[in-house]
């Protein structure tokens, strides 16, 4: 069960926020900033050569003998583009009695939440899960409607984590195959040996408003090993003999501290937003509450 009864009604009471909507195809729910020609009253603005002579507001006129015109909002759709990392890496903390902090199944909680969402307000869905290797990613969408979110679920449950993935070209390769921009959530923990930036890059050259939540487990943060061990890459299966202290665990606390800070750098230079989140903490929060914060969910 990804989340239960109670989580879902708040769920429904929420909406995404983007700052640059794109403009949809369909009329939806949600009012854009975007200026366009239906009813609702938005602004004025100075007249200017070649602006329609019958959205001056001849009232103005007559009192300031200046000519303005008349901007309305336009109501339109929003796309949405869930994007899970799949790769092994994600499957991590594993066993029973780990599944609540495991980095894969918060992350399926996250996307069915912001999926959820999504459908409930009328945004157009596609979720996408990168899985490594050469197997094609698994795709739901695109979808709308609150109809589809026992399809959503189902899909999201079904998914595996496995393999090895190269999020960059598995980002480029996502822009080529959708022609659609909108709000993009990647969900991932960031393991991959080729780097994020030029896939991010790609995405917003496409114009997609993109939130990267990246997820650690608290073992990752701080490691509770000790003494000579042999660790074994849990996508490669590579291995790699260490003797762990003190003095060694306090110095790999600060580098991936020093690394959560390089990618919240790297993002505040971008325009991305940035969601760092250790597993052990309520996954719901992160949506109903560091989310809401930072102007992604309202």
């Amino acid at each position: 069960m990804l989340f239960d009864e109670s989580t879902l009604r708040k769920l429904e009471q929420l909406s995404l926020v983007a700052s640059r909507v794109r403009a949809g195809q369909m009329k939806g729910e949600r009012r854009s900033t975007k200026r366009g020609t239906s009813i609702e009253f938005a602004d004025y603005r100075d007249y200017v050569r070649g602006d329609d002579l019958r959205r001056v507001d001849w009232n103005i006129y007559a009192r300031l003998e200046r000519p303005f015109i008349k901007l309305f909002e336009e109501e339109e759709d929003l796309s949405v583009h869930v994007l899970l990392d799949a790769s092994r890496s994600m499957n991590y903390p594993e066993g029973e009695n780990a599944k609540e902090r495991n980095k894969f199944f918060f992350g399926l909680r996250l996307a069915a939440a912001l999926g959820h969402i999504a459908l409930g307000t009328g945004d157009r869905l596609t979720v996408t899960a990168f899985h490594g290797g050469t197997a094609s990613p698994a795709r739901l969408g695109p979808v709308r409607g609150r109809g589809n979110s026992f399809r959503l679920i189902k899909f999201l449950t079904d998914l595996n984590a496995d393999g090895n993935t190269d999020l960059d070209r598995s980002l480029k390769d996502y822009v080529v195959a959708h022609n659609r921009a909108g709000l993009a959530f990647l969900i991932t923990d960031l393991f991959s040996p080729s780097g994020y930036e030029s896939g991010i890059t790609a995405l917003q050259s496409k114009g997609y408003e993109v939130g990267i939540i990246h997820l650690l487990a608290p073992e990752e943060v701080e490691p509770p090993l000790a003494g000579d061990l042999r660790l074994i890459d849990i996508e490669t299966n590579d291995p790699q003999d260490v003797s762990v202290d003190n003095s060694l665990r306090d110095i790999y606390k600060r580098r991936v501290q020093g690394w959560r800070d390089e990618i919240e750098k790297y993002c505040l230079k971008r325009g991305v937003h940035y969601i760092p989140v250790t597993t052990n903490t309520k996954w719901d929060e992160i949506v109903l509450h560091n989310m809401r914060r930072m102007g992604l969910v309202k």
